[in-house]
């Protein structure tokens, strides 16, 4: 048992954390309530786009996020690591896996959903590519056209990913990021995807999905956990990894292309937790915001750890798809 000398240097520390966890629990709490109180259900590409531009003007996502709006790579297996480091080592990841890395330096390739530009400016500086990157949001655009140095070889325009205007087979390689949620006809997003690949292309494409219901249909807690996945963010379905393969393989685009798949979950999995913490870590990024932003980021909060559930219980897999397209 604890000398009285142990417990009075022990009760300042206690104290302390017992004030730590109120203030976290009063803090979720308020989370919570925000939450509830109204969502973000998908209703067209129009809330897609508008959803997107109040997350990039509110900076919030910058802040504590940097330049990806996207989950980070920790290994195989994963482990510890810088938070933003992870997500910029997915891009490397990514390019590597899918062979997007071995592409000749000026080769065009598109980035579907290409948030504030990220990869987009990775892919052109570490790879030399020549990239446009589109997104159905204008605030994106806008910021990824701010934060592009000259002379670096991407450009950005705003666009919808489900009507690309662009010329059939323009492009060496086509990538596309946590993008796929979003739409709501996703044969027709496989479609154009494929459809502005040049003959001989590569395709890389990295998706949140869930698990195949002709393997596991969900359960009752589930089915409620994925109603507020979608409708927290914008999201009208997720695919399954064996249904989006074969969204790609059935595509009148494909020319018989074998589409490879895997899955990435446990090397992204803490990239939710970690999205949490880094408020934590970064308290200045936030509150430098004022006091919407600290609500926004407290009502983010629980989806994020719905997200983490899901993907560590196996109702959700972090999807990977790469293919070459067969040459004419």
């Amino acid at each position: 048992m604890p000398t009285p000398a142990v417990l009075a240097l022990l009760s300042p520390w206690a104290s302390g954390l017992m004030l730590a966890a109120a203030v976290a629990a009063v803090l979720l709490l308020i989370g919570l309530a925000i939450w509830s109180a109204r969502d973000r259900a998908f209703e067209s590409t129009a809330s897609v786009a508008e959803a997107y531009d109040r997350w990039t003007d509110d900076q919030l996502l910058e802040r504590l996020w940097g330049d990806h709006v996207h989950l980070g790579h920790y290994g195989s297996p994963p482990e510890t690591r810088d938070f933003r480091a992870a997500k910029a080592d997915f891009v490397h990841e990514l390019a590597r896996w899918s062979g997007l890395d071995q592409l000749p330096k000026g080769s065009t390739v598109l980035d579907v959903g290409c948030g504030i530009g990220g990869s987009a400016r990775i892919l052109a500086r570490d790879y030399g590519l020549n990239v446009l990157g589109i997104s159905i949001s204008p605030g994106q655009i806008q910021r990824a056209q701010e934060l592009t140095p000259e002379g670096l070889s991407c450009r950005f325009a705003v666009m919808d990913a489900l009507d690309l205007q662009l010329e059939n087979g323009s492009f060496d390689a086509v990538w596309s990021v946590e993008a796929g949620p979003h739409m709501p006809d996703k044969q027709r997003y496989a479609d154009e995807l494929l459809r502005v690949l040049k003959p001989g292309g590569l395709l890389a494409v990295a998706d949140w999905n869930r698990r195949d219901p002709e393997v596991k249909p969900l359960n009752r807690k589930e089915r409620w956990v994925m109603h507020q996945l979608l409708v927290q963010w914008a999201h009208p379905e997720f695919a399954s990894i064996p249904g989006f393969r074969r969204n790609l393989e059935q595509s009148p685009w494909s020319s018989g292309a074998l589409v490879e798949t895997g899955d990435w979950s446990r090397e992204t999995l803490p990239s939710w937790i970690e999205s949490i913490l880094e408020g934590v870590r970064r308290p200045k990024a936030v509150l430098g915001l004022g006091p919407k932003a600290v609500l926004m980021g407290l009502r983010e909060s629980p989806t994020l750890l719905l997200m983490h559930w899901g993907f560590a219980t196996g109702m959700m897999q972090f999807g990977v798809f790469r293919t070459r397209k067969p040459a004419a």
